[in-house]
């Protein structure tokens, strides 16, 4: 993935927060939405600060999880550094929701009636620094050896519309079982209530893992973490320290070494 003319590494160093580790440390941690910044110019998008502060603005523990993961493993991390609601890394170039003018509820006013010129824009300048990040460092980790796993860090609320989510951890994946199977297995052997797909589906056509990781022929799927246990910086790391053996032991697996290619759950070939 080239980089757009004019778009100098600065202006990608400002949308992604590198983590460095060992290419061949086998894992590449990212965080498709780890921060709640936006740019200078674009103010708060017309919103309170608080609507930033909660779900619809990134996932809340994410990115202390992914640190504390690729520090413990010494491994490459790779974590956005602008909210979703500017635009949003995990969804396809031309997906709907790319660019969200009503989230959860809450109007977006600097989104409303965005146009194609300043969406453009916000791709080039903030979307494609972090996908072609991402695609860069798996290549380089392929060339390392070996091939590398690829585990997304997300976060959940604990309810959705008056309804508690039982769940302590989601993994979500598409059609690939070869990390899935094995780490809910692991989960649920060290007491972690796990949502298989859930509560959220994995299958979702141009999400990161489908475009960089899937059409590769590499193994990856999403964490998703329930934002109460993982709020607060000390419990972030103290679920990452509990996740790590757990994470660990899984990526010890041969299968994970090799390409392997699945028709996805959407239709779509790998």
């Amino acid at each position: 993935m080239d980089r757009p003319k004019g778009l100098s590494p600065d202006q990608d160093a400002a949308a992604v927060e590198r983590i460095e580790g060992r290419l061949d440390a086998g894992v590449l941690f990212i965080s498709d939405h780890a921060a709640n910044a936006l740019p200078a110019g674009y103010g708060t998008l017309g919103l309170p600060q608080s609507e930033l502060d909660r779900h619809i603005g990134y996932d809340i523990g994410a990115a202390a999880v992914a640190r504390r993961l690729a520090n413990r493993l010494a491994a490459p991390a790779l974590l956005t550094r602008f909210s979703r609601l500017l635009i949003d890394p995990n969804r396809g170039a031309d997906d709907p929701t790319l660019v969200m003018q009503l989230s959860d509820g809450a109007i977006v006013p600097g989104n409303a009636g965005i146009g194609a010129e300043e969406i453009e824009l916000r791709l080039n300048r903030y979307w494609r620094p972090y996908r072609r990040a991402v695609s860069q460092t798996i290549e380089a980790m392929i060339d390392a050896a070996p091939l590398p796993a690829v585990l997304s860090i997300h976060s959940f609320t604990p309810s959705w519309r008056g309804r508690a989510r039982p769940w302590e951890v989601g993994i979500l994946w598409d059609s690939d079982p070869r990390l899935a199977a094995p780490l809910i297995a692991a989960l649920t052997a060290a007491g972690v209530i796990v949502g298989d797909n859930e509560p959220y589906d994995g299958a979702l056509i141009g999400d990161t893992l489908d475009e960089e990781v899937t059409r590769r022929g590499l193994a990856g799927l999403l964490i998703e973490i329930r934002q109460d246990l993982i709020g607060a910086p000390d419990q972030a790391i103290a679920y990452a320290d509990r996740l790590e053996p757990i994470i660990q032991s899984v990526l010890e697996r041969p299968e994970l070494r090799q390409f392997a290619f699945y028709k996805s759950r959407t239709g779509r070939h790998g």
